[in-house]
């Protein structure tokens, strides 16, 4: 990344401003805004997370947000309601008061004497999030938005379920939250307050899982803030962007196919980073890309943002299999609508171990007795996870060990190249021997020395085959029809190459199995993969480099005081057939110079099982987050233990809290929830 420091505007820095809510709550807001601007009053630009604004994302707000400030904009980032420094306490996400705290929020940013009443939103995940649900409650004030790693659906397509199947994320999700949701104030900013608003948090805050646990049908509780519902509801413009080794790789193409709003899609190979920090590379100039969006909408430059294509996606080369990628080879490729008129969806009949011959007609009739498989738990233990961070390296490792465990179609070695961008689809003529049962399907390019890197999966809980709000347990033996949608991306497969399609029933740890192992038998000649085929010969439409360096200004200054570990271990024991996943993300600890602080977290995941008894698998999260100044030492533990039976879900958590390790707080839970056809 270049670093600039000569920018159009120079610029003043508040730390720390209250934002009083309606209900006397004050938020804390950082605001970075040109000096200029008490006198020429300019557009502000809100990010509203939960993420500690005065240390845990310091370092990268000092690149983005003085950036953008230095081109003229107030720059504001507000740790939500519960977080930080900010008074209240943080319950769950996404909630009614959360959003109206927004609302609030831009409310008080365009009646400020440096802001011209203009305002936009930008954040990535959770600011995405905010954004994104926010600009449907019609704010008079927001122009637009640029959002990042997202979804405008929280039941189908967050880390809490897919295809109805609990993912582990939810665990591991939740336990970050279990431990950002509990850590105090800093005593500098708020005072003498900072033990008696700690308290709060601690007092009032239960662990997310048991309330994610218990919504595990697409109900009301998901359906709010899902934009997903009401499309027409966001009006502004929207500039979108993701990645597709990320979870979020599906939202950007349904708002560009459902917004009736100015809207632009920006898909690379990341995983989930802003796309100037972008892992895998290449990274791409995204701040100069946000400068000319809000140029445009929030002070009315015509500056050609809108030309070109709506959507820019990043045509991925075929690689070998790695957990880990510096760079994705491939090509920038340009969309001038979605859905596009250039791609068609190719039906493929699986046959015999093969991927047949693509069909435009009906379904191939069938021919034979059925494959079946019932998958060992083992399949699973190198699909990565849900949602890369890159650190430790998370993306799947070759599949050939998955392979062993699924079903497996592949199809002839290809003549010539052929390239797909969209979301993949399998369509099975099956029956199950359990009421209930997953299946997850995975999509491989197989180089012809036999390695598999996974391209795209989807997994679907068949008792929600038809209904995610209703689900009905299967008939053993009876013949269904279902769907499984697969995320989208945009890859190209090279001549020599086969294209393999494997179906397994369990999919262990990326996602919960069912309660029993259950017999698949899938009727191949009446099942088909649906392939969104992009003609090799389709001109791009886009330069070969559409995008500047990536840039920002310089970060802030801190010291490495301890190390930060990573590691990612599969353990396997013969002897009494145990299997685990350990993963541990340690930040070390970071001395933040200009404030005199050390911070450190550490969070460490573990997800187990024993032989192929679903009913052991097991998940925990544990969380150490640690601030220290001077004489005050404070350290917040937090540990979630996930666990099951056939008919009930367990959870077992605990929340310590430490001053000078002396503890001053400490809570246990012990809950179960009825597991339901999951």
């Amino acid at each position: 990344m270049r670093y600039v420091t000569n920018l159009p505007y120079e610029t003043k820095e508040e730390e720390h401003v209250t934002i009083p809510m309606s209900d006397g709550v004050r938020l804390s807001a950082h605001i970075w805004r040109p000096t200029s601007s008490d006198q020429e009053p300019v557009p502000a630009v809100l990010e509203y997370i939960p993420y500690r604004k005065r240390d845990l994302t310091a370092v990268r707000d000092s690149i983005h947000h003085p950036y953008l400030a230095g081109h003229g904009y107030a720059c504001v980032r507000v740790d939500l309601r519960g977080t930080g420094d900010s008074e209240g306490v943080l319950r769950d996400e996404y909630l009614e008061r959360e959003q109206a705290d927004a609302e609030e929020v831009l409310a008080w940013l365009a009646e400020q004497p440096w802001c011209d009443g203009g305002t936009g939103m930008m954040g990535i995940s959770w600011g995405a999030f905010a954004a994104l649900q926010v600009a449907a409650r019609r704010p008079p004030s927001l122009k637009a938005i640029a959002i990042a790693s997202f979804t405008d659906d929280r039941h189908a397509d967050d880390m809490h379920y897919m295809g109805g199947a609990l993912l582990s994320d939810n665990l591991a999700e939740a336990g970050t939250m279990f431990a950002y949701g509990t850590c105090p104030p800093d005593p500098a900013v708020v005072g003498e307050r900072w033990r008696e608003m700690w308290h709060e948090r601690l007092e009032n805050t239960e662990p997310w899982v048991l309330e994610w646990l218990r919504h595990q049908r697409r109900d009301d509780y998901w359906r709010h803030a899902s934009v997903c519902e009401d499309y027409a509801s966001v009006s502004c413009p929207v500039l979108a962007s993701s990645g597709w080794a990320d979870g979020y790789s599906n939202a950007v193409t349904r708002l560009l196919g459902n917004l009736d709003v100015p809207r632009k899609g920006l898909i690379g190979p990341w995983s989930h980073k802003f796309p100037h920090l972008g892992e895998p590379g290449p990274a791409i100039g995204y701040l100069q890309e946000l400068v000319r969006w809000w140029d445009h909408w929030l002070k009315g430059v015509d500056n050609g943002v809108m030309d070109g294509p709506m959507l820019l996606a990043w045509m991925q080369d075929s690689v070998p299999p790695s957990t880990s990628y510096e760079e994705r080879p491939g090509r920038w490729v340009g969309e001038p609508d979605w859905p596009s008129p250039h791609i068609r969806p190719v039906r493929h009949p699986l046959g015999r171990h093969t991927i047949g011959p693509a069909q435009d007609g009906a379904t191939v009739p069938e021919a034979g007795a059925a494959m079946t498989v019932r998958s060992p738990l083992s399949v699973g233990q190198f699909a990565g996870k849900w949602a890369s961070y890159n650190a430790p390296p998370d993306l799947p490792y070759d599949q050939r060990e998955e392979d062993g465990g699924s079903l497996v179609f592949d199809s002839e070695p290809l003549t010539e190249q052929v390239e797909i961008l969209g979301s993949p689809s399998v369509e099975l003529d099956l029956s199950v021997s359990e009421p209930v049962a997953l299946v997850a399907a995975r999509l491989s390019d197989v180089s012809p020395d036999g390695a598999a890197t996974r391209v795209s999966y989807g997994i679907l809980n068949l008792t929600r085959r038809d209904s995610t709000e209703s689900p009905e347990p299967l008939e053993p033996g009876r013949r269904y029809r279902a769907t499984i949608p697969l995320n989208g991306v945009a890859q190209a497969f090279p001549p020599g190459h086969r294209i393999r399609l494997s179906l397994s029933t369990s999919y262990w740890p990326l996602a919960w199995p069912a309660p029993k192992p259950a017999l698949l038998s899938v009727h191949e000649h009446s099942s088909t993969l649906t392939l969104p085929v992009r003609p090799v010969d389709e001109p791009d439409e886009v330069p070969s480099s559409p995008f500047g360096e990536p840039e920002g200004t310089p970060p802030l200054t801190v010291t490495q005081v301890t190390p930060p570990e990573e590691r990612w271990d599969v353990k396997r024991d013969l002897i009494d057939y145990r299997s685990e996943l350990d993963i541990v993300k340690d930040r070390g600890t970071v001395r933040f110079e200009d404030i005199g602080l050390e911070s450190g977290r550490r969070a460490h995941e573990r997800y187990r099982a024993v032989a192929d008894d679903f009913t052991s698998v097991g998940g925990e999260t544990t969380w150490t987050m640690r601030f220290r100044r001077d004489d005050w030492d404070v350290r917040v533990v937090t540990h979630t233990r996930l666990t099951c039976d056939e008919s009930d879900f367990f959870v077992d958590a605990t929340l310590d809290a430490y001053e000078s390790d002396r503890r001053v707080f400490s809570r246990t839970w012990n809950e179960k929830v009825p597991r339901d056809l999951l």
